[in-house]
């Protein structure tokens, strides 16, 4: 291993986190470059369930250093409790954990305005988790937001800069009929001054640091955060997260160019599923969908909302895997697809009578796409237990291959199920194109 990138390729939840973890057995370094606590990671080990929203999943391996990058918006206090939850399980995250100083920082209030701007926007619902990502990284791009070295370093200017802005979100909460009670910045000062130096161990350049690690050539993992069809410019916007999803992000978030990558995973569900508003051409609206929900558990990590279902979308995904350069796929749950018969991908879209194999940019086509079903046969056996790409079923390396085939990038790993063990390696493999009889 040298060094990878790992994106999601749909809207979130494809199981990055079980694939952070697997590879990171062989890293040195895992790094998050972008998003903030609105992220989920779910890893099982022996039947243990951890879930990360700022951490990187490699933590879980003693010896790697785990760098959250400055790409990352951090919510201290969060931040704290996650420490401290990995700290009770006996992890050393002093000597595992780093942070970047040019972290900006989530704020109270930034949860305030996120709630406040959700419900004004009436038809318009973008369905965010609440967590105040968007408006922090709103007063980065504005300018007026807080870094974590104004815990640190500039600690002496942050009670009047953070006076000054409590003021102005006052005056825009009020606006938004949302002034509820006052904004205390004394506390707040307190608090996070507090905070600061309770994680002041654990801060440092971390670019200069990654810099570093590329030149020794270093094994480093790139965890991504989200998906890919979340991403703020290449996504379904209005319908998307508040940073850039993709793998071209590390050079902007982690301060290391993308051209040291040698290899981008891509990580997809082998059916789709989608948290919140916005298009998703292949939702199932039947009781297809339900099943999808109930077999793959499909609530969400952060907020335990019921995800959307439905079947695999090529074109989409096929859209990602262009704008990011992938080289090799990871392909999850796909034991979840037992019993389903026949199995539906979405090869093309109808859009206002126009077939069309490219996903639309325009809000409104994407709310109007008809998808283009292929059926494929099924498979009855429980996956869960087979370890070799030649013990699945007929169907069910049918299934892959076309997968495979349609999208024009290898399979590296399937998973059958949530424990880390739960893996297959197809590089060895041949994926047959049509079923054995």
């Amino acid at each position: 291993m040298t060094i990878i990138s790992v994106i999601g390729l749909q809207w979130g939840d494809e199981g990055k986190g079980k694939v952070i973890d697997l590879l990171a057995q062989e890293a040195e370094v895992v790094v998050r470059y972008q998003g903030g606590c609105n992220a989920g990671h779910t890893v099982i080990v022996g039947g243990h369930k951890t879930v990360l929203h700022q951490i990187p999943s490699g933590v879980l391996h003693s010896g790697r250093l785990c760098v959250i990058a400055h790409g990352v918006v951090v919510d201290p206090k969060r931040l704290v409790d996650e420490i401290e939850m990995l700290e009770e399980q006996g992890i050393d995250v002093a000597q595992q954990l780093r942070i970047s100083s040019g972290c900006h920082l989530v704020m109270p209030y930034h949860q305030r305005l996120d709630l406040a701007a959700e419900a004004n926007r009436g038809q318009d619902r973008i369905g965010t988790t609440g967590r105040g990502i968007g408006p922090c990284y709103a007063d980065k791009v504005a300018r007026v937001g807080f870094r974590m070295t104004d815990l640190l370093a500039d600690a002496e200017d942050f009670p009047e800069r953070l006076a000054a802005r409590v003021a102005n979100v006052q005056r825009l909460l009020e606006a938004l009929d949302a002034g509820g009670e006052p904004i205390d910045a004394a506390a707040i000062t307190e608090e996070y001054l507090a905070l600061g130096q309770r994680l002041a161990p654990l801060v440092t350049d971390t670019a200069t640091l990654l810099q570093e690690a590329v030149a020794a050539k270093r094994s480093i993992l790139f965890e991504g955060a989200q998906g890919a069809l979340l991403d703020v410019d290449m996504g379904t916007y209005p319908f998307v997260t508040s940073s850039n999803t993709g793998f071209g992000s590390i050079g902007t978030g982690a301060g290391v160019s993308p051209r040291s990558v040698d290899t981008v995973i891509g990580v997809i569900k082998a059916y789709c599923t989608r948290v919140g508003e916005g298009p998703f051409p292949t939702e199932a609206h039947d009781e297809s969908g339900e099943q999808l929900r109930e077999r793959g558990q499909e609530y969400g990590a952060t907020t335990g909302r019921p995800r959307r279902c439905g079947f695999f979308d090529v074109v989409a995904a096929r859209a990602v895997i262009e704008a990011n350069g992938v080289d090799e796929l990871v392909v999850t749950k796909l034991d979840v697809l037992s019993d389903f018969d026949p199995l539906r991908v979405c090869v093309k879209y109808r859009i206002e009578g126009r077939e069309t194999d490219r996903f639309p940019v325009s809000r409104r086509e994407q709310q109007r796409v008809e998808p283009i079903y292929e059926e494929l046969p099924g498979w009855k056996q429980d996956l869960s237990s087979v370890t070799r790409a030649e013990d699945l079923p007929a169907e069910a390396r049918h299934y892959l291959a076309t997968m495979q085939e349609l999208l024009g990038v290898p399979i590296r790993l399937v998973s059958v199920g949530a424990d880390r063990r739960q893996i297959i390696d197809c590089r060895q493999t041949r994926l047959e194109p049509v079923p054995e009889s």
